[in-house]
């Protein structure tokens, strides 16, 4: 196996600069020039999340990354893993498996850190003695001044393991210098050590323009500027940021099949509808807004880490009622995970797993009651659709069982149980997250309103093109001489 010297690390002046996008592009890069690389991201703060071949949970950006290295993901690709319930307090997810509900305050404050970061440390080990390089990633900025004492995954790693750090920036936000200039020189100076390169990401117009702003960075900061990466519309590649929904679709569109998907505050698994979005007889938009609903050909209810809450507040702004009335008017409704406990009869909490709500009554679209329990489902699975013959693949992520006596299973699970439910072709619900990556799912749900069926390249050969085209605009845009340089000195 070919090695380099340094494991390589991307860090941002901030959140949703592109960190994700850029290491899978670099993990797909290695993989491309002979080497075997791996994922790996100490601590991640998500509620888009994916479960591993052995049950565990992690976050969804390091199964992005895993494909774009072909290996399948394993929890030690992201050893932390914190999923908010509110503004004020996060489950807290260790090597697959929940630790526990903590607060903000309390873990920010640090009072489990050396515990995690141990457990963060043996997690790299593991990886570093199969895979070459370690593709690293850390969270938000690095000059989060008021973190920085607690800190597990950003330069206290990257000193811990001597990565080979390079710092992103969003050029698309403005202040880019400030940006730049700043987050470097807030480092102490054996943090600043770790920063061997600079990439200038989301660039709109002619580089060259750029490049007096590129010498100005480099005398400022005494750090070479490795690439400026132009921002592309041509590359479907996931993205694990909730930021990201604010620049996807918000409304109906004319001569499409709209699907609107309900945005919940606490939507969980948003990448759930990627394949759905890819579809060219599809418009897939997020709303709350019950005109918007209305306008809808299929409604969905997404994944939710707080599903009571967020029932709670459909009803109040007046969504929930507008769902009924569609799904009355024969339109089609399905829901996942959080979604599909929200269309049933009730949903109990008896431990109180999300609050202090004892029940609540549910949207009464489908004949299923819910009990929250503090036990998390975490599996894949293979089953069958419906009456359908083809083999389709999915996961569940969920603290809860639905019981659907006396209706018809949606889905038949490979160990011979079922799963889910269905009342007629337009009304259904599942755990399955994944369920609409399967053509045999996407032709059933748009039946009624395509006006042919669509034959569609695979997802999963449509997502190893998507990585290879990364790598393509990545390699056109950087200095990979000098990087494989700093890697290996």
């Amino acid at each position: 196996m070919r090695k380099l010297k340094h494991p390589l690390m991307i860090v941002g002046t901030g959140s949703d600069v592109g960190k994700s996008v850029l290491a899978a592009g670099f993990c797909r890069i290695f993989l491309q020039d002979g080497y075997r690389p791996v994922p790996f991201k100490a601590q991640n703060m998500s509620l888009n999340s994916y479960v591993t071949a052995n049950g565990g949970e992690i976050g969804r950006a390091q199964a992005v990354q895993a494909e774009a290295c072909r290996v399948d993901c394993h929890t030690d690709m992201n050893p932390v893993l914190l999923k908010p319930g509110s503004d004020k307090q996060s489950q807290v997810i260790v090597n697959g498996k929940v630790m526990g509900n903590y607060s903000a305050g309390s873990y920010f404050r640090g009072e489990i850190k050396d515990q995690l970061f141990a457990e963060v440390m043996k997690a790299f080990g593991r990886l570093e003695d199969v895979y070459n390089p370690v593709v690293m990633e850390g969270a938000g900025s690095i000059a989060e001044l008021n973190l920085k004492n607690n800190d597990i995954v950003n330069m206290r790693m990257a000193k811990a393991v001597n990565a080979s750090a390079i710092l992103v920036a969003d050029i698309e936000r403005g202040g880019v210098f400030a940006s730049v200039y700043g987050s470097i020189k807030l480092l102490e100076p054996e943090e600043r050590k770790q920063i061997k390169g600079i990439i200038i990401n989301k660039f709109r117009g002619d580089v060259s323009l750029f490049d007096e702003g590129r010498k100005i960075i480099e005398n400022l900061t005494g750090v070479p500027v490795l690439g400026i990466i132009p921002a592309f519309t041509h590359i479907s590649i996931e993205e694990e940021d909730s930021v990201s929904l604010e620049r996807k679709a918000t409304f109906a569109i004319d001569n499409k099949i709209n699907v609107a998907v309900v945005h919940l505050r606490r939507l969980s698994n948003f990448t759930d509808f990627n394949r759905l979005e890819q579809d060219d007889r599809v418009n897939l938009y997020y709303t709350n807004n019950t005109e918007e609903i209305k306008k809808a050909d299929i409604i969905i209810l997404p994944g939710s880490k707080s599903t009571v809450a967020d029932l709670i507040e459909l009803r109040r702004n007046g969504v929930a009622a507008e769902i009924v009335r569609q799904s009355r008017a024969g339109k089609s409704v399905i829901g996942i995970c959080g979604g599909y406990q929200m269309m049933g009869t009730r949903i109990e909490d008896p431990g109180h797993v999300e609050g202090y709500v004892d029940a609540v009554p549910g949207l009464n679209i489908l004949p299923v009651t819910t009990i929250l329990e503090s036990e998390k489902s975490t599996v894949r699975t293979s089953f069958r659709f419906k009456d359908a013959q083809e083999r389709c693949e999915g996961y569940e992520i969920h603290m809860g069982q639905t019981k659907c006596d006396g209706v018809k299973p949606l889905n038949h699970l490979e160990n011979g149980g079922t799963e889910g439910c269905w009342i007629n072709a337009n009304i259904w619900g599942t755990y399955l997250h994944g369920i609409l990556d399967n053509p045999v799912v996407i032709e059933d749900l748009l039946a009624p309103y395509a006006k042919s069926s669509t034959s569609t390249t695979n997802y999963e050969e449509f997502k190893q093109q998507q990585y290879d085209l990364l790598a393509d605009h990545l390699r056109q845009n950087m200095d990979m001489d000098m990087i494989y340089k700093i890697l290996s000195e």
